[in-house]
């Protein structure tokens, strides 16, 4: 099976945090894909909250993202965008 690798910046003003993270897991859910986000040699699954959110990344930290599975590339850039949109913030504007 091929691996799709990508990087991505995270351009989220306050970093991944618990609403981001809530995006990004609903956003992967729909995809058949495997998707781990890596940062500072820790690993996430994108379908779990949790693990998203103890990843940590801040404002401009780079994720490498590694997606595997049939629809793996359109999953990967799905993600990556979500993470590069400097519009994804909390609705209250935080």
């Amino acid at each position: 099976m091929t691996t799709i690798v990508r990087q991505a910046t995270v351009a989220i003003a306050d970093g991944i945090h618990a609403r981001p993270s809530h995006a990004l897991v609903s956003l992967a859910v729909e995809f058949n894909a495997s998707v781990r986000l890596c940062f500072d040699g820790r690993n996430a699954d994108s379908k779990s909250i949790l693990s998203v959110m103890t990843l940590g990344a801040p404002f401009g930290s780079m994720i490498e993202l590694r997606g595997e599975g049939v629809d793996a590339e359109e999953a990967v850039d799905a993600i990556a965008n979500f993470i590069e949109d400097t519009s994804n913030k909390a609705p209250n504007g935080d």
